[in-house]
């Protein structure tokens, strides 16, 4: 049993003195840091860098619902101003055709051509007008209508 004892302390020594050398080689050196206390270094490295993506994580996801918040208000925004025009659009044909309905229940207007257009409330009138007082009849029968804001009168009166 002795030889066998000196032989596992020689074998014990070898791998020790070889464990050495090998960490000579890499020049690496003893931080006097336990291997307990090496891991705690490395977990608190892991955590620190989890808690940094995280931060980072919520500030990029901030960022980005504000940007859609920003993306959302423009949308709203073109969506009302498009609602708006076609609000406008619809409104000027409803006065055309009201202005065109009143112009063909006159006898005087009934027969003429009248082109009748509408524009933000603001009529347009083109055609010829037999007399001066067919042309003023005309303007007077637009202005009356609701949402006409005003009447530009074109009418032309044919010398007769």
């Amino acid at each position: 049993m002795t030889n066998h004892s000196s032989l596992s302390i020689y074998s014990a020594s070898y791998a020790l003195l070889v464990l050495s050398l090998t960490l000579a080689a890499c020049g690496k050196r003893d931080d006097g840091q336990t291997v307990g206390q090496k891991l705690d270094t490395a977990v608190s490295k892991t955590e620190q860098a989890a808690a940094d993506a995280k931060v980072r994580a919520a500030s990029s996801m901030a960022r980005a619902g504000e940007s859609i918040k920003e993306v959302t208000q423009q949308a709203e925004a073109s969506g009302k101003k498009t609602a708006q025009s076609v609000s406008e659009v619809v409104d000027d044909m409803a006065v055309t055709a009201r202005v065109s309905a009143e112009f063909a229940r006159d006898v005087e207007l009934s027969a003429l051509k009248i082109d009748v257009s509408t524009k933000n409330g603001r009529v347009t009138l083109k055609g010829p007008a037999p007399t001066n007082a067919a042309k003023d009849k005309a303007s007077a029968i637009a202005k009356a209508i609701k949402g006409v804001m005003e009447v530009d009168n074109q009418l032309v009166v044919k010398a007769g």
